[in-house]
């Protein structure tokens, strides 16, 4: 990129997983040089794909309750990935290599392994994915270089369905209890929702080996002076009524609540995608890797939040006056900027999902890009992704969401897991 800083407008508003590559199925071919190749072709009917999936997204009867989004963006682009390298042997499958003649087109391979996953996990929303379907492929020359392409696509989406049908998404989760000790996470007001994505983190990861692999070691007891800092810094920075609070900070934390965190970063993808002039071949890789590392930060993350079931800041606050840490005076009718998120505290999801992602595309794009996002109409700059991520969990603290300790072990979780996925994709 030559040093030089590119300004990308990601316009947000919608999210994938990995695991170890297995053997090849099949032997790839050579193509002529006069045709195109996967490193030659754009990667924007990847784009097309990914934004295909968030606008199935927008609709809240689309997705299962259940099953967390990042699923589907893991499935996705994983479909798209191994269809491509398939043909191109650029690289190791994340999972399945299939057989492809000589001159099977890549591009109808992506096209048709994005249609299939997206038409097997949202049958309802078959005929806009069809029309998708039916414009990405009139750009590419009929023949049976393009029917091979569309065939390979086909296996290699059929195989990834059928190994992820029985990976624990879809199994009922317990019924919670909440615990009555100090610490114990409980429902929050002002609805007092039950808690969600309870049995996530047994979900088998797509890259991980299991979803505790870097589960992050206990958090500070509710009792002691560290805790006591990290909450008295939200009871006064993610206040409703806050006067510490500057209008910068409520903006970003309103900015960030505004769209699902892995939409936001799948939109930054889009559009460096896009802006770079990326190759089909590179943008598969792109995306893989960075849904992967969403959809197995998000298992681990919820491993993590069960596991220690910290209760969140406004429950805390709120019971300061049982006296169960002398530095917090209690509040009873403190209240968050934003309504909590319905699930533990520790640790925090914005946190790991960004700092995994931002770790994923400093790989690919290097550290400095010029961002300018935009989220519901109001667009925010960052001078990286580092930059991006840090405000995106420092904005759950002026939210009223997540302490500092929340943070920083979601940081360390994102970090470990997509660094984890870039050595196995």
């Amino acid at each position: 990129m030559g040093g030089k800083q590119k300004t990308l407008v990601i316009l947000a508003g919608i999210a994938l997983t990995a695991g170890p590559t297995s053997p090849a199925f099949g032997v790839g071919a050579t193509h002529s040089s006069t045709l195109p190749t996967a490193a030659t072709e754009p990667g924007t009917s990847v784009v097309e794909w990914n934004r295909e999936l968030i606008t199935i997204l927008s609709d809240p009867k689309a997705q299962p309750a259940g099953v967390q989004p990042t699923r589907s963006f893991a499935l996705l682009q994983a479909a798209e990935y191994d269809a491509v390298v398939s043909i191109t042997r650029a690289g190791p499958a994340y999972k399945f290599s299939v057989a492809a003649p000589r001159g099977a087109r890549a591009d109808a391979a992506a096209d048709q392994a994005a249609h299939d996953v997206l038409v097997a996990l949202y049958p309802a929303q078959r005929a806009s994915v069809d029309q998708r379907l039916s414009s990405q492929l009139s750009a590419i020359p009929a023949g049976p270089d393009k029917q091979a392409g569309m065939t390979v696509g086909a296996a290699v989406a059929r195989r990834l369905i059928s190994l992820r049908s029985h990976d624990g998404s879809s199994a009922k989760p317990p019924r919670f209890r909440p615990g009555d000790k100090a610490g114990d996470y409980r429902r929050t007001p002002p609805d007092f929702p039950e808690p969600v994505f309870t049995n996530w983190g047994s979900v088998k990861p797509f890259v991980l080996a299991g979803g505790d692999q870097f589960r992050p070691a206990a958090p500070p007891a509710v009792s002691s002076a560290a805790y006591a800092t990290a909450l008295n810094e939200v009871k006064s920075l993610g206040s409703k009524t806050s006067t510490t609070r500057i209008p910068d900070q409520t903006a970003s934390a309103k900015f960030w609540a505004a769209a699902p965190i892995w939409n936001v970063w799948n939109q930054i993808a889009q559009n460096l995608v896009t802006s770079t002039n990326t190759s089909l071949e590179r943008a598969v890789k792109v995306f893989a890797r960075l849904d992967l590392s969403l959809a197995d930060t998000t298992i681990a993350l919820y491993d993590a939040k069960y596991a220690y079931r910290v209760w969140r800041p406004v429950t805390a606050i709120r019971l300061g006056g049982t006296h169960y840490n002398p530095d917090i005076a209690g509040d009873p009718h403190w209240a968050p900027l934003l309504t909590t998120a319905p699930d533990p505290s520790y640790p925090s999801a914005h946190a790991a999902l960004s700092q995994a992602a931002a770790t994923t595309l400093t790989g690919f794009y290097g550290a400095r890009h010029h961002l300018a996002v935009t989220t519901k109409g109001t667009t925010r700059t960052y001078a990286g992704f580092q930059e991006a991520a840090t405000e995106a969990w420092l904005s759950r603290i002026w939210s009223g969401q997540h302490t500092s300790i929340d943070n920083s072990a979601g940081r360390q979780l994102g970090s470990q897991v997509a660094g984890f996925v870039a050595d196995h994709l």
